[in-house]
């Protein structure tokens, strides 16, 4: 049974898993006297089984964070039995909504062998799947009939009020929209352009499609009850008419 009381030996595993897993991971170290952090963390973590069971009896005195690139994070902990390795778990997002997780199924975490790079295949290969599964369903509910877009493609949505709402896959795009009048919810991350000024509008969605297409982003334009995937539109976009959770399991 490893010493748990070493904070450089799960620090060294998690920089090592990190490396190994599909797309870009960093990792970062919580040591005891982040005790705040910490406990924010364990409210945020994504289980009902494992892990759960054993913050249950035992509260983070050390944790390492693995975030992706899309904000995607896993948190690496010890395990207190006589079994070497660690426990791994999903981190529920925090800007989301309550009411996104009704009826998502927890992506629960797994138990990692003392091997980081035989663990990085075992991740990938279940907790990652299932994991990206929930997080798709409940940022899908937290949109509320906004389709979220994809790395290479931008989803406009007319929006009954006048207005257009997106959900871009990552900061290249958002940086492009805030530029142009669009205004980010810092709960759901739905950027929005209102249409109070349809001349302004127009202009703004003529302007960001060739910035966007620099970057290797298309456009896409829809109204929230399309329900099949939106046909790609050239840069420059004419506007449209206006006016046409049960929550994750959290424990400490």
């Amino acid at each position: 049974m490893h010493d748990h009381n070493t904070p450089e030996r799960l620090a060294s595993y998690a920089d090592v898993l990190a490396g190994e897993l599909p797309d870009t991971w960093t990792s970062t170290h919580l040591t005891a006297g982040a005790k705040d952090d910490l406990a924010e963390l364990a409210d945020h973590i994504w289980d009902l089984d494992l892990v759960a069971s054993s913050l249950a009896e035992h509260s983070l005195q050390q944790a390492a964070v693995l975030s992706r690139s899309d904000g995607a994070q896993l948190v690496l902990i010890d395990r207190h039995d006589e079994r070497d390795g660690f426990l791994l778990a999903a981190v529920a997002p925090r800007a989301l909504p309550d009411e996104a997780y009704r009826a998502v199924p927890e992506p629960n975490g797994i138990a990692l062998a003392d091997d980081p790079f035989l663990s990085a295949e075992q991740v990938a290969g279940d907790l990652l799947v299932r994991y990206d599964r929930a997080l798709a369903q409940v940022r899908h509910n937290a949109l509320g009939g906004i389709q979220p877009s994809q790395p290479d493609r931008v989803v406009l949505t007319w929006q009954t009020d006048g207005s257009v709402a997106t959900a871009p896959a990552d900061d290249r795009a958002g940086t492009i929209l805030a530029a142009h009048g669009f205004v980010q919810d810092p709960h759901s991350g739905i950027y929005r352009l209102e249409g109070d000024d349809s001349q302004a509008q127009a202009r703004a969605l003529r302007e960001i499609g060739p910035q966007l297409d620099a970057l290797g982003i298309g456009t896409a334009l829809q109204h929230p009850a399309a329900r099949s995937a939106p046909t790609s539109t050239p840069a420059s976009m004419p506007p449209a008419p206006a006016g046409t959770r049960t929550p994750p399991a959290r424990t400490r």
